[in-house]
């Protein structure tokens, strides 16, 4: 007798059916479906992967080669043509570890814009007006270190069904003679039905910090391309330590905030709303696996790690500065010495 083993439409981890709520439960990314709802989803999946694609991915595996960092553990991939590596996090040499394996070829990848010229420009021009960072944090030593790195992105297209209902309150006050009136109108408000939301990205490395990388969103996914090595030449790019379950909470969080500002937005008037049911199930995912492009640089100042990074496509950026307090402490004692000499001056005049 065959068993039937149903896959989440979310993450592609198994489902297990639970009892207590007769639905079918995703113990990743904790999704949850009913019977029905599984079966019209699988039915409408694609049965069979094209032959192209078959062959795309064995000439990726062919192809790449993994490197490893003995020092960070940072795991680089590069084309067979690439010889000479470091890492970009702590700037140690790299090693060859093996070939690349075929689940770990992108769909997409989106070529850099911006050349190392521009990124360095803006880096000047961002750093330029920060009095207060270490003064090699400026040198040309680190500039050098600005390098044009393929972050791993997993990219979503959500099928949202949303269920919204609130009670609406418009509440009008008026004086007439020696009297105030006030009447209270109250209003149901329904909004159901089924939405998709599409692109929400979140980067699948964990050295990477991931506020830095969405603060320099959006990239533009008009400009995305198949994925060939070819855009790799004379870069570096990530593979991906972050898989589609690890990353479908922050995939499931974007896309439910999506939706209740398209909702939010379709009600006014009301001089307050009350809601009874917000409730947003992701019914199905269409996922993207992409590269795209980031000038990254990191800085070590007393044994803190600062990362800065620029949207190699837009030229966005993004990142914390060190501070170097020393400097901090001269500015605030030379204002000091300013004010004292003011002070003694004024009260010189006034003796």
């Amino acid at each position: 007798m065959e068993s039937v083993e149903y896959k989440c439409p979310n993450c592609s981890a198994d489902l297990k059916f639970n009892p207590e709520t007769q639905k079918l439960d995703c113990e990743y990314c904790l999704s949850s479906f009913t019977v029905d709802e599984i079966k019209k989803i699988c039915a409408s999946a694609e049965a069979s992967i094209p032959q192209e694609a078959v062959q795309v991915k064995e000439d990726f595996v062919n192809h790449t080669h993994l490197y490893r960092c003995k020092s960070c553990g940072a795991e680089i991939m590069a084309d067979d043509q690439q010889t000479a590596l470091f890492c970009y996090y702590c700037h140690n040499p790299v090693i060859l570890a093996g070939k690349m394996g075929g689940e770990y070829k992108p769909d997409k990848v989106i070529g850099f814009k911006l050349t190392k010229e521009n990124a360095v420009s803006c880096f000047q021009k961002w750093v330029g007006k920060r009095w207060f960072v270490p003064k090699d944090f400026k040198s040309q030593q680190q500039l050098e270190k600005l390098t044009g790195l393929y972050v791993p992105f997993w990219v979503a297209d959500c099928s949202v069904n949303a269920d919204y209902r609130a009670i609406g309150k418009k509440v009008r006050s008026w004086t007439s003679g020696n009297y105030s009136y006030t009447e209270t109108k109250e209003f149901r408000i329904i909004r159901q039905g089924n939405l998709v939301t599409k692109g929400i990205p979140a980067d699948g490395e964990t050295k990477i910090d991931d506020l830095l990388m969405e603060a320099i969103e959006p990239f533009d996914y008009k400009e995305a391309h198949d994925f060939s090595m070819s855009y790799l030449s004379g870069f570096y790019a990530d593979k991906y330590d972050v898989d589609k379950a690890a990353v479908f909470p922050r995939i499931r969080a974007r896309s439910t905030q999506a939706c209740n500002s398209l909702i939010n937005s379709t009600i006014s008037g009301y001089s307050s709303v009350v809601p009874s049911v917000n409730q947003y199930n992701i019914m199905s995912t269409d996922w993207s696996y992409m590269m795209l492009p980031v000038w990254f640089m990191s800085y070590r100042y007393k044994d803190n790690i600062y990362e800065f990074a620029i949207n190699g496509q837009t030229g966005k950026l993004a990142g914390t500065p060190p501070l170097a307090k020393g400097k901090l402490a001269l500015f605030c004692g030379a204002i000091g010495l300013a004010v004292m000499a003011v002070c003694t001056l004024i009260g010189g005049a006034l003796l």
